[in-house]
């Protein structure tokens, strides 16, 4: 598809300034944050970033939005665990791997789900691995294979916020912790696991902010993209 950048002079430009340069600088379109803007805005700014791009995301978002989007992408979809709008019209010849996405609860799947869509837009192949918290920890070692085969790993709980640190000492590739504001009281919204996991004893951690699944699979995807091409570099060398 032959996409041109262009100053907008529709409606869009009365409300934002798109970064139609984003994907060329950075390999990944704008991303629109659904919370506080208008279905009208969000859809706008969807058609936009999807004529420049041929693919789109919006985070946070709404059912009213989304039907408001239809209207300009009518490829997109919805994922109403974590409320995100996607529509991608590429054909990728490649997929990367690696990406491993382990979640501690059932209540922690909608940052998971985030996540795990954010990646896959980023052509990676995601590995889940579901309901493994440390009240059981023979369920994660259950699924120790999938974790060590992982080039990079989102972790996501709430809570105690302790399964990053057990993840990380099983396993070589680096750990993304995301705390989620799953919890009682004294878990204070996911401060209390944030902080846990800032404070992990596990080296290879690393915590993005709570419940952002987009940034830990943006990080995990950028990883996996790497490693890959790395691999694909150190090949062609081989075989010279």
């Amino acid at each position: 598809m032959n996409r041109s950048h262009h100053t907008d002079t529709s409606a869009t430009a009365k409300f934002a300034t798109v970064d139609a340069d984003r994907l060329r600088r950075t390999g990944f379109p704008e991303v629109i944050l659904g919370s506080g803007k208008t279905e009208q805005q969000v859809s706008q700014l969807a058609r936009e970033i999807f004529a420049e791009a041929g693919f789109v995301l919006i985070t946070r978002s709404t059912r009213k939005a989304y039907l408001s989007v239809l209207q300009q992408v009518p490829t997109a979809q919805f994922v109403e665990s974590c409320g995100a709008i996607w529509a991608d019209d590429r054909q990728p010849n490649h997929l990367h791997d690696g990406v491993t996405i382990v979640c501690a609860g059932t209540a922690d799947l909608p940052v998971a789900d985030e996540a795990a869509l954010t990646a896959q837009l980023m052509h990676c192949r995601v590995t889940r691995v579901n309901d493994v918290g440390i009240a059981g920890i023979h369920r994660l070692l259950e699924r120790r294979a999938d974790i060590e085969d992982a080039t990079a790993i989102v972790v996501v709980a709430g809570m105690d916020g302790a399964l990053p640190a057990a993840v990380a000492g099983l396993v070589h590739a680096p750990v993304i912790a995301v705390p989620t504001s799953t919890g009682y009281g004294t878990g204070l919204e996911g401060y209390a696991a944030m902080l846990t996991m800032l404070n992990s004893c596990a080296a290879g951690v690393s915590v993005v902010n709570i419940d952002a699944g987009f940034s830990a699979g943006y990080q995990a995807g950028t990883i996996a993209k790497m490693a890959g091409r790395l691999f694909d570099t150190y090949s062609v060398r081989a075989d010279e």
